[in-house]
């Protein structure tokens, strides 16, 4: 399964980002004036003293402002190169970055989409869809200051979303650790300290669920499966996955020997495979959609078979349903949001 899903530009998108960047250039004093006027709205209120610019004449109150508007952006190391950003962001977007920015108390101006995944609905936010399936021409209707990227990424697509607004696609290295996310998002956004609270909070949380399942399921194995509607499969989960592993590492649990041995993020797994899965917990979610929809309704009946009411966890009431979208999603917020899910079904 791929993790994400990436930004391809389509036939026709040269054309789009000369105009974008012709538009973004500007031509005539028509087009400065009302350039000048959208960033004068965007721009941090500042503090100013007034003592010391009430003697000085327009021409030098001119000059201050001047020096004062350049001070208001510096340069970040991005894994494209350095990036100028705004210093305090007033319309941040963060694509897949959305669980970040919500944790750090910051609203992003839109939310990512795909048709065939849907939106993270655990993060309940009331802004404009941006379906990264499509023509990224909607984000430049939405004026964004600064636009943030994660590893769904590539250079093609930062080129394309750079047009529009400074845009930081995060190293690399930081995305392999989502607390190196956190802080990379708050010093970006412009609340380095804000992002450390968040951080130190999150890691109290993971080290008071880890200390309530050492009590109640020590030794216990567990396993996380995905119901796969489409094509109606099941897919195994290893340690490795981004997004459920954190159950692991963050919280000590123990994995079934056959999900710590994969090396893959994830698999399908055979009737022989299931066959031998005889760990005491099991977490399962569909891939796309509620429960409650056709094409999982048709998939749900691989639970109704002999093979799965044959399974450890099953006859002793230990399979979990959970949601979907924070189960496939590896935020902060997400991570948060399992650890009490499996503190509540394993440490009751």
């Amino acid at each position: 399964m791929k993790q994400r899903y990436s930004i391809k530009v389509k036939a026709g998108a040269a054309a789009w980002i000369l105009a974008v960047s012709t538009a973004l250039a500007g031509c005539g004093a028509g087009s400065e004036s009302r350039s000048a006027a959208a960033n004068s709205e965007a721009a941090p209120v500042q503090t100013q003293d007034t003592s010391s610019t009430a003697n000085q004449s327009p021409a030098e109150q001119s000059a201050a402002a001047g020096t004062a508007s350049k001070s208001e952006t510096r340069t970040v190391r991005g894994e494209f190169g350095d990036v100028n950003i705004p210093a305090h962001p007033k319309r941040p977007a963060g694509i897949y970055l959305e669980d970040y920015m919500v944790a750090l108390g910051v609203k992003p101006i839109v939310q990512w989409y795909h048709p065939n995944w849907g939106i993270q609905d655990y993060l309940k936010l009331d802004v404009p869809q941006f379906d990264i399936s499509g023509s990224p021409e909607a984000m430049l209707a939405q004026q964004p200051d600064l636009i943030m990227l994660d590893g769904g990424m590539d250079q093609t697509a930062y080129e394309t979303y750079s047009k529009i607004a400074p845009t930081y696609r995060l190293p690399q290295d930081v995305l392999e650790d989502p607390r190196k996310v956190l802080l990379a998002v708050a010093d970006a956004l412009g609340i380095p300290e804000k992002g450390k609270q968040v951080l130190e909070n999150y890691d109290q949380t993971a080290a008071e669920s880890k200390a309530k399942l050492e009590q109640s399921a020590k030794g216990e194995t567990v396993t996380v499966l995905r119901l796969n509607g489409a094509d109606k499969t099941m897919a195994l989960f290893g340690v490795k996955n981004s997004y459920t592993g954190t159950i692991y590492s963050e919280l000590g649990l123990t994995p079934h020997p056959m999900v710590g041995e994969m090396q893959d993020y994830q698999a399908i797994i055979s009737e022989e495979g299931l066959a031998e899965l005889d760990a005491d917990h099991l977490f399962i979610f569909p891939a796309r959609g509620d429960w409650d929809s056709e094409e999982n309704q048709e998939a749900k009946k691989l639970l109704e078979r002999p093979i799965w009411k044959s399974l450890k966890a099953v006859k002793e009431g230990h399979v979990y349903v959970v949601e979907r979208s924070y189960w496939q999603s590896g935020g902060i917020q997400a991570n948060l949001l399992k650890f009490a899910d499996v503190v509540k079904h394993m440490a009751p």
